[in-house]
């Protein structure tokens, strides 16, 4: 039995407008859902998945009824995230006047630091705001009497 995040290989046994019908390992069965077929948007799942096709998912839920949800979309992004991990060095020590941080290197920041990205972020987006709104003010036709 196929758990949460196991990566299967299977046969799409039927296509329907909505996802693909695939069935794995002991007779098991899930659907890819037609959002996650690809990363890129699908107007016709027929031109992406056809039935007979050899194709890999992974498993994202499995209902209480026993229904599995399947997505070619994540199982093929898992490896290539695994390879851009990899390749990436990891930085010893994330400087807190260094706004230009990956989620990995915010995990590794202490609750300070923390705080001190989200005070410049904010303040960062406050003084965008006030120059949005600045430039708004000083012209348009309504001030200077144009209907």
């Amino acid at each position: 039995m196929a758990g949460i995040g196991d990566i299967v290989e299977g046969t799409v046994t039927s296509v329907m407008p909505f996802g693909a019908f695939v069935t794995f390992g002991s007779k098991e069965s899930g659907l890819v859902h037609i959002s996650e077929i690809s990363a890129e948007y699908v107007k016709d799942i027929n031109s992406v998945v056809k039935r007979g096709d050899r194709v890999k998912a992974k498993v994202i839920k499995i209902d209480d009824d026993g229904k599995i949800s399947l997505s070619i979309k994540q199982a093929a992004a898992a490896p290539e995230r695994e390879r851009k991990r990899d390749k990436q060095p990891k930085q010893t020590h994330a400087r807190p006047d260094s706004f230009d941080w990956t989620a990995r290197d915010f995990e590794e920041l202490s609750f300070e630091d923390r705080l001190l990205r989200f005070k410049h972020e904010s303040e960062e987006k406050i003084r965008d705001t006030k120059r949005r709104m600045a430039s708004k003010r000083s012209g348009g036709y309504s001030r200077k009497g144009y209907y």
